[in-house]
């Protein structure tokens, strides 16, 4: 029979499909299998033993043919790796797909054949063969603590148990040999943490270290929330170990009931397992990695650090699964848990990665980052007080090179107890990438962020149907959703930021060239904000969405469009505007006042809001804004199952309000979907909050002072804790021997701590200004000393 034109014009676009994609109609199979055979041929009756045996076949295959599929079979079993998995150019278009869901482990482990002795206190131990390096030890499947102080306690707070003491005196007196053990401490704001290396003691007594990196707001350990570990004088409890390098002896006080004679004994000893790796010249391709466990991987908090930026965050660039210089790539349906450091990043240059339908859990680092170069960056700046003097700045829009993660997506992904040592951490983290979509992830019970955006750079995300609570755990001033937008157009000095902005208004979008979305989210946070738009965050469209207890805050930044949410309990944060913002807050439920703090003007538009609490509209109308928006009694469908969908004949409705769906926020994969937590019900309050009243403000000195009093003011002034005294106008000369300026904060004067009005007040300022003694302020975020004139 004679082919038809159309049957050969549909062959011919059959065979440039399969051109295109790269992959020939019949794949190669290859498999491994734990019982491998001698001589294998990677069939299924005769597997491959090693994951280097099938890679090296795999390489052959692709040498003969370089597009060929090939899909590598794992058979059940753990698989103990000797190093990681390095899966380059040369091999794209590889499956790596685990066989019996559930039942494929890799693991960055090796099982040690251990001879234990017991001491007269209880203690056993046991000598290696060779000397190891490794952090983490693990007993039939479990893994155990370090010898730590205070003692591992899982409501303990902070690291599972903090003490203030952790480096008293008397403490390291009991200490023979304390070097190499860790220390680690909060920031003093509480804005994640630190982590040291212990080098000794000095001959005052005072331990000495290495370390303090990990976090980009550089500060003193936090003085309560810190705890120590790896140290033998601390293995003092059950379930602890100690491992004496230098002696080679493994010491260990197994729970009760433990029979060593009968348990498993492993250490990991891998950083990462498998690492996806080319350039944006010779990118690996349409790589697959499905249905497979990873496990035990060492701590790598102390490894090499780089800064984001000039967000709070610095990063060890490494993960369990590591992928740069890549295209077309899937981990799909695999279980990530006890690793000691990141679980994934996608690094660097990379094109539609898709990561879905996973399980993280228990890790001890940040579960999914997309974190570009800052090589792409025009005029970069890292650290909070670093800005590139606009003479110097390179005033082009966007990227200057491709090397940032670009159409990726993370999508339907189980996530929770990740950020179990290092602080500053997130469920998805953004970092220098461009139009990431972050959808139906279930995140929960985190340290900081659930999601969290870095920079403003480029932008484009969409966040959208995630069920993100139980966040900020041990940290504080953050959000279940938290970004910063400290990119060109930002500045340390504000005063400085609004000429700038003001002379140049299109400097704003030289960073933030595409509008990120956050949309159909359920956020939840008790500790902060649900949604938290910190310095300089701009071009967003937040909409359709459910806050649970944090409300919405808006940081100085432009163009952002907040529309149709639903604030229970809470509602509007603007802090520090500029006066040309260009921000619009309309269309939605809040149940208290607009919350603001600082602000040089009320943006674009606030009005045509729902308020359920009369007395919060009055109050919000007395400040100029809201005009036209209304109060209504609140009748939700369900608040007890979640769903606040509201009556087709509420006010709201007829005016304008869309409900949105109450049912799709979270991981929808029904066996992840399964075992997925939700939020806990707020209980509806009817009460009002406000932001600074004049009731709370005194004249002295020819200033307006107040106390520091919420999280707000805190947050706004850039403070450690709930404390101080702000200046919120220098009024006539009377001031100017203080040398104070609008917007300080005073903390201390003299060797006066000043946590409210009252405390400065009470103090003798005829002494203190006959002796010259100094003011510390915080002023433009910066702790600040000043000399009374």
């Amino acid at each position: 029979m004679t082919k038809t034109w159309p049957s050969i014009f549909l062959l011919i676009l059959l065979s440039s499909f399969v051109l295109s994609t790269g992959c020939s109609e019949d794949p190669a199979h290859i498999y491994i299998g734990k019982q491998g055979a001698d001589p294998a041929d990677g069939t299924r009756e005769a597997p491959f033993k090693l994951f280097s045996q099938a890679l090296d076949h795999a390489r052959s295959l692709k040498a003969e043919q370089s597009k060929k599929e090939i899909i590598l079979h794992v058979l059940p079993g753990e698989y103990q790796l000797e190093e990681s998995l390095l899966i380059g150019p040369k091999l794209s278009g590889l499956k790596i797909i685990g066989e019996d869901a559930g039942l494929v482990t890799l693991s960055g482990a090796k099982k040690l054949n251990l001879q234990w002795k017991q001491d007269s206190t209880g203690i056993y131990s046991a000598a290696l063969a060779e000397d190891r390096q490794f952090d983490q030890f693990i007993v039939n499947g479990s893994p155990q603590i370090l010898a730590r102080y205070p003692n591992f306690d899982e409501n303990g707070g902070d690291w599972q148990g903090h003490a203030a003491d952790a480096l008293s005196p008397e403490r390291v007196q009991s200490w023979k040999n304390p070097k190499g053990g860790f220390f680690h401490a909060m920031h003093r704001g509480r804005w994640g943490g630190f982590h040291y290396e212990i080098t000794g003691v000095s001959e005052e007594g005072e331990v000495e270290w290495t370390g303090g990196f990990q976090n980009n707001r550089p500060s003193a350990p936090h003085e309560k929330f810190r705890m120590v570990e790896n140290i033998f004088e601390e293995l003092d409890s059950p379930g602890e170990w100690f491992y004496d390098q230098e002696a080679g002896m493994l010491y260990f006080w197994p729970q009760e009931g433990m029979e060593l004679d009968h348990s498993t004994f492993e250490i990991a000893r891998l950083d990462d397992l498998i690492q996806i790796v080319g350039t944006e010249e010779n990118p690996v391709r349409n790589i697959e990695v499905e249905g497979i466990t990873f496990k035990y991987t060492r701590r790598t908090f102390m490894k090499e650090y780089e800064q984001l930026l000039r967000s709070d965050w610095s990063i060890y660039r490494g993960a369990a699964l590591f992928v740069e210089g890549a295209e077309h790539c899937r981990i799909t349906a695999c279980e990530f848990t006890d690793l000691g450091g990141n679980v994934i990043m996608v690094s660097g240059y990379n094109r539609n990665i898709t990561i879905s339908k996973n399980h993280i859990h228990d890790s001890g680092a940040s579960a999914i980052s997309f974190v570009g170069k800052a090589s792409a960056v025009r005029s970069p700046s890292f650290t909070y007080t670093e800005y590139v003097p606009l003479s110097e700045m390179d005033t082009v829009s966007g990227p200057q090179t491709n090397e940032y993660p670009k159409n990726c997506l993370a999508d339907n992904n189980l996530i929770y107890r990740i950020g179990r040592l290092e602080k500053q951490a997130a469920g998805v983290q953004i970092a220098m990438a461009m139009d990431i979509t972050v959808s139906h992830n279930s995140i929960y019970d985190v340290p900081r962020a659930g999601i969290n955006i870095g920079d403003g750079t480029w932008g484009g995300h969409v966040i959208s149907y995630n069920d993100v609570f139980n966040t900020v755990m041990e940290t504080g001033d953050h959000g279940s959703f938290n970004s910063w937008g400290r990119d060109r157009f930002w500045h340390p000095n504000r005063g400085v930021m609004d000429s700038l902005t003001t002379a140049r208004r299109s400097m704003v979008a030289w960073d933030a060239i595409r509008t990120t979305t956050i949309n159909n989210n359920r956020f939840r946070c008790d500790h902060g904000w649900d949604i938290d738009l910190d310095d300089g965050s701009s071009n967003y469209h937040i909409y359709n969405n459910l806050c649970l207890n944090g409300g919405i805050k808006l940081r100085e930044g432009f163009d952002r469009l907040v529309e149709n949410n639903i604030m229970i309990n809470n509602g509007f944060h603007p802090h520090v505007w500029f006066a040309n913002s260009e921000d619009v807050f309309k269309n939605n439920i809040v149940m208290t006042t607009h919350q603001d703090v600082r602000l040089k003007g009320w943006g674009k538009e606030v009005d045509q809001n729902f308020f359920t609490n009369e007395e919060a509209l009055i109050v919000t109308q007395a400040k100029g804004v809201d005009a036209s928006s209304s109060y209504f009694e609140a009748e939700f469908a369900d608040p007890k199952s979640l769903n606040y969908t509201l009556p087709a004949d509420s006010e709201p409705i007829k005016q304008g309000f869309n409900n949105f769906p109450m049912n799709e926020f979270g991981v929808q994969l029904p066996a992840l979907k399964k075992i997925a937590k939700t939020p806990e019900v707020p209980a509806i309050e009817a009460g009002m909050q406000g932001g600074i009243q004049a009731s709370n403000t005194i004249l002295w000195k020819g200033m307006k002072l107040k106390s520091i009093e919420t999280m707000a003011e805190q947050s706004a002034s850039g403070l450690r804790e709930i404390a101080g005294v702000l200046v919120m106008k220098v009024m006539d000369r009377q001031a100017q021997s203080l040398q104070l300026k609008e917007n300080d904060v005073i903390l201390k004067v003299a060797d006066h701590k000043i946590n409210t009005i009252e405390d400065l007040q009470a103090l003798d300022w005829k002494a203190i200004e006959s002796s010259k003694g100094e003011i510390t302020v915080m002023r433009n975020q910066v702790e600040t000393t000043l000399k009374l004139k």
